[in-house]
C-alpha cells in the first residue's frame, strides 16, 4: 500500500497518518515511531492488507506538542527513556525550577510558596498548608502503633497510607483534587512525626510552637469544603501568613534544641532546594506509579519506598556520622584515610550531575555561616573536602551540607533523610501531575529474556534426599 493509501485507511471519520507521515510530523525516523508505540506513547492500527501501520493524527500531533520536536526518543534496544518535563533543568553546574534559578527562589520564597508555584503556576506569598484533622489523627494513631525503634522513614510511609485511607477523594486525579491532597499531605507527614527527645515544642521567631499546633486544619464533614477535608482560603490552604510554616513545624520533630531564626532559614531553604532534582531514582518510581494512574498518596508511597534505599535517601546520614567522627578525632585526615583504606567512598562528596560543587551545598553553606553552632561542623566539612582533594578532586554535595545542619543542631543522623523526604514530596506531586496528563501506561519497557530457551522439560519436584 502506498503512503497515500495508508493515510486514507483506518477508522471511518478519523484522520489517519502513515508511518512516514507520523515520522515527519514528529521530526523523527520511522523506526522511532515504532519505539513510541512499544512504549505506549502512540497507538497504531494495522493498515488494510497487513502492510504497515496507521496512526491517529490527533494523537500524533499531541505527542509532537508534548515533545516539542526537540529530541527523538531512541528506539528500543537498551537506550534510556527520555522524559519530557517542565519542572527542573540541570545545566552547567546550576539548576532551575521552571527556568528560575533555584538558589534565587530559595532566597526569596519559602518552601510552601515554591511548592504551590510548581503545582499551580501561581506564586502566593505567605501561603501555608494545613492538614485535614481526620487524616492527621489517623496518621498519628498509625505512627503510635509502630515499634519504638522505628525510623522516621517508617513513620512517614505509614502516615501516607493512613492519610490515604482517610481521604475518600483520593482516586480523583483531576489537578484540583491532586493539588488539594498534596496541600494536606505535606503537613500531615510533618504533624505525625514524634517530637524529638526533650521538652515539647521549640522556640521560633515570634513565640513558641507547641507540638500539634499550626499544622491541623478543619475536620471532614459539614460544608462541601469541609467534606473535602480542607479549609482556609482554598483546599488545604490556611490564610496567607497564618501559623508557622512547614520548616517551623518540622524543627521540633528533628531536635529538642530551640530554633533560632538563622537555623530555621537554613531548614526552610534546604526544603526548597530539595523539592526536585530531575529524575532521581525515587522520582522515576513516582512517574511509573503515576503512569498507571495510582492516586497521589500511592505515588508518594512509591517515592518513599525507593528513597529508603541506602544509595539514595540515606546518604546524608553517612555524612552526618563522618562529621561527628571528624569532630571527635580532631581532624579529617584519619577519618578520610579510614574510608579510603576500607575501599569506601567518602560520604558527602561528588555528584554525577555536577562537575563542581553541588549548587545546593553552596547555598546552604553560605547560610550556615550565619549560625554560630555550625562553625565547628562547617570547618570539619571543609576539612573533609580539602583532605579528600589530595586523593581525588571531588566537591561537596548537598548531603554534606545537610550533615552540617544536623550535627550543629543536635539532630540524629537520619534527620537529613527526613528533610529530604518531606521536601521531595512536593516534587513527586509535581511529577505526578505531569504524568497524569500523559498517555496512561506509556512507561512500559520491554524485557530482554536471558533464561533457557523453550521448550524445556517440566521441573522435577525435590524429593527426599534431594538438595
Amino acid at each position: 500500500m502506498t503512503d497515500q493509501g495508508a493515510h486514507e485507511a483506518g477508522t471511518a471519520g478519523a484522520e489517519r497518518l502513515s508511518t512516514r507521515e507520523a515520522a515527519a510530523l514528529l521530526g523523527v525516523k520511522p523506526e522511532t515511531v515504532y519505539a513510541y508505540v512499544s512504549r505506549g506513547q502512540l497507538g497504531s492500527v494495522r493498515a488494510p492488507g497487513g502492510r504497515g501501520s496507521t496512526f491517529d493524527a490527533d494523537e500524533v500531533r499531541a505527542l509532537a506538542r508534548r515533545s516539542g520536536r526537540r529530541e527523538a526518543v531512541p528506539p528500543t534496544g537498551g537506550a534510556d527513556l527520555v522524559f519530557r518535563t517542565g519542572i527542573t533543568l540541570i545545566d552547567h553546574d546550576r539548576y532551575y525550577y521552571r527556568g528560575v534559578d533555584v538558589g534565587e527562589l530559595a532566597h526569596s520564597h519559602c518552601y510552601e510558596e515554591v511548592a504551590e508555584w510548581l503545582w499551580t503556576g501561581e506564586l502566593r506569598p505567605g501561603v501555608r498548608f494545613t492538614a485535614p484533622e481526620q487524616a492527621l489523627a489517623a496518621a498519628r494513631r498509625a505512627v503510635a502503633a509502630l515499634p519504638a525503634h522505628s525510623g522516621t522513614t517508617d513513620r512517614l510511609r505509614v502516615s501516607v497510607i493512613a492519610a490515604s485511607a482517610a481521604d475518600p477523594l483520593r482516586f480523583d486525579l483531576s489537578p484540583v483534587s491532586v493539588i488539594g491532597a498534596a496541600r494536606g499531605l505535606v503537613p500531615t507527614l510533618v504533624g505525625a512525626l514524634r517530637p524529638a527527645a526533650g521538652p515539647p515544642g521549640g522556640t521560633v521567631p515570634g513565640g513558641t510552637v507547641p507540638q500539634g499546633t499550626g499544622i491541623a486544619g478543619p475536620a471532614h464533614g459539614g460544608t462541601d469544603e469541609g467534606a473535602a477535608g480542607y479549609g482556609g482560603t482554598g483546599p488545604g490552604i490556611a490564610a496567607c501568613g497564618a501559623g508557622p510554616g512547614i520548616a517551623a513545624c518540622l524543627w521540633p520533630a528533628l531536635t529538642a534544641r530551640a530554633a533560632d531564626a538563622a537555623s530555621l532559614a537554613v531548614l526552610d531553604t534546604a526544603l526548597t532546594l530539595l523539592i526536585d532534582h530531575d529524575l532521581a531514582a525515587s522520582t522515576l518510581a513516582v512517574r511509573v506509579a503515576a503512569s498507571a494512574h495510582a492516586h497521589p498518596y500511592a505515588v508518594v508511597s512509591a517515592g518513599l519506598g525507593v528513597l529508603e534505599g541506602p544509595l539514595h535517601g540515606a546518604a546524608s546520614g553517612l555524612a552526618h556520622r563522618m562529621l561527628r567522627e571528624v569532630l571527635e578525632r580532631g581532624g579529617a585526615a584519619p577519618v578520610v584515610a579510614d574510608h579510603l583504606r576500607a575501599g569506601r567512598r567518602v560520604p558527602g562528596l561528588g555528584h554525577r550531575l555536577y562537575g563542581g560543587e553541588d549548587p545546593r551545598a553552596r547555598v546552604l553553606f553560605g547560610l550556615l555561616e550565619e549560625v554560630p553552632e555550625a562553625a565547628a561542623p562547617l570547618a570539619a566539612a571543609r576539612d573533609v573536602v580539602s583532605t579528600a582533594a589530595r586523593h581525588t578532586p571531588l566537591h561537596a554535595n548537598v548531603d554534606l551540607a545537610l550533615a552540617v545542619l544536623s550535627v550543629s543542631a543536635g539532630m540524629p543522623a537520619e534527620a537529613g533523610e527526613t528533610v529530604f523526604a518531606v521536601a521531595r514530596t512536593a516534587g513527586w506531586i509535581a511529577h505526578a501531575l505531569e504524568e497524569y496528563a500523559e498517555r496512561p501506561l506509556r512507561l512500559r519497557p520491554r524485557g530482554q529474556y536471558t533464561g533457557p530457551r523453550p521448550p524445556q522439560a517440566l521441573p522435577r519436584p525435590a524429593g527426599p534426599g534431594r538438595a
